[in-house]
């Protein structure tokens, strides 16, 4: 690769890592603005903290058993091709790094503070390059099979499965594994209010997502000859769409309609390069429509307390994204081509599957060895001074 096509590459996927590494300061602000005001300094250190360990994980183990590449190499070695290779690392790991991010707004105001750090490095160092190295690879020929069994790979773009449904659907094993929160759900069968502290912040989160997000899928093409307008174009209507529908089926509730359009990009990253942008608006629609009502059915009828609902919006958005990448890319709906409905729903359930059983491991270990949630009465002052010595505001209330 020439020199000058190579420093551009390199700006290129540098400028994406970066957006991406801003969408983090969107999960923090989201998170921050959903729980209650005495957890949300636990929800701003949870988020860097899960990087810095995502970041170890991922460079001394998950980015080798994903692509086979290490960094025990001089300097001179690394630096090659205007250092291409390190920035593709500080890309992909931002992906990486998403997994944790998800997660911890699903266990939030109840999850012990270390042995979720020790679960992120688990996840990010094994389970997740597990299955990115399949799909992204080609690991264990998996991506072979599906050719030769459907006549087309798997296609994830920008990860509606590999990141998002894999993030969602191991963070449904940790909720499940750790439990209600204490006094959400009475024994009659009645339900507790936990409003968000913060729809200012809440909503702040939401557009720092929404905006890193075109990072986030433009540049998975990694290299400047790819390019493309039509994915900016699949990602807006698709956000458009979630937002629309997240408004009309959430009767205006601003929690809904900040999350609909994360619900309607979560869906397209996997077919965004192949799709037609009305296939987007339809599916990014879908999306917000059904995570205010999958968020409702979960909370108030299956008692399961994912505070910000992240399996609703990543895990079954994210496998709704990945079958519909499979529908949408089709020349009949207007589709760009190269993919099979079959493939892609194979591929979706292959990763709910890995993702729910490694959540299960993960977790399941360390509740058995050193417990994952605070005890009652940490839980009831809360995270931040349970943990972190310290409440978000100087009245130090505790009681929300």
């Amino acid at each position: 690769m020439p020199q000058s096509f190579s420093s551009n590459d390199v700006l290129f996927v540098l400028l994406g890592a970066i957006m991406i590494l801003a969408m983090h300061a969107g999960f923090a602000f989201l998170e921050l603005g959903t729980v209650r005001k005495k957890n949300q300094i636990n929800a701003l250190v949870k988020i860097l903290t899960d990087f810095a360990v995502s970041t170890i994980a991922y460079f001394f183990i998950g980015y080798g058993i994903a692509y086979g590449v290490h960094f025990f190499a001089p300097a001179s070695v690394l630096a090659q091709h205007s250092g291409y290779g390190l920035v593709k690392f500080f890309f992909l790991l931002t992906f990486a790094a998403a997994i944790p991010a998800i997660i911890s707004g699903g266990i939030a105001e109840r999850a012990r503070f270390h042995p979720q750090s020790a679960a992120t490095f688990a996840l990010v160092g094994l389970v997740y390059p597990f299955f990115e190295g399949m799909m992204w690879n080609n690991n264990y020929g998996v991506q072979d099979w599906f050719t030769s069994a459907f006549g087309a790979p798997f296609h994830d773009f920008a990860g509606s499965v590999v990141v998002h449904a894999v993030g969602g659907w191991i963070a449904l094993a940790a909720v499940l594994l750790l439990g209600a929160r204490r006094g959400r759900y009475h024994k009659d069968g009645g339900m507790a209010a936990h409003p968000p502290s913060s729809i200012p912040f809440l909503a702040l989160g939401a557009w720092i997502l929404i905006v890193g997000w075109f990072g986030f899928n433009v540049m998975s093409a990694q290299k400047v000859a790819g390019i493309s307008g039509l994915v900016a174009m699949n990602s807006l209507m698709a956000m458009v769409g979630g937002t629309l529908t997240a408004m009309w089926v959430g009767k205006n509730d601003p929690g809904f309609i900040h999350n609909g359009p994360l619900a309607g990009l979560v869906a397209v990253c996997a077919g965004s390069d192949i799709m037609h942008p009305l296939g987007s608006l339809f599916v990014g629609g879908v999306a917000g429509a059904a995570f205010v009502w999958l968020f409702t059915l979960t909370q108030n009828r299956w008692k399961i307390d994912d505070v910000l609902g992240v399996w609703p919006l990543h895990g079954l958005c994210g496998a709704w994204g990945g079958i519909a990448a499979g529908l949408f890319g089709l020349p009949a709906l207007g589709g760009l081509g190269g993919v099979s409905f079959w493939a892609q729903v194979t591929g979706t359930v292959l990763g709910i599957v890995v993702a729910f059983l490694g959540g299960l491991l993960v977790y399941g270990i360390l509740k058995k060895t050193v417990g994952l949630r605070l005890d009652e009465e940490d839980e009831f002052h809360g995270a931040d001074l349970s943990i972190h010595k310290i409440s978000a505001s100087p009245e130090r209330e505790t009681s929300w």
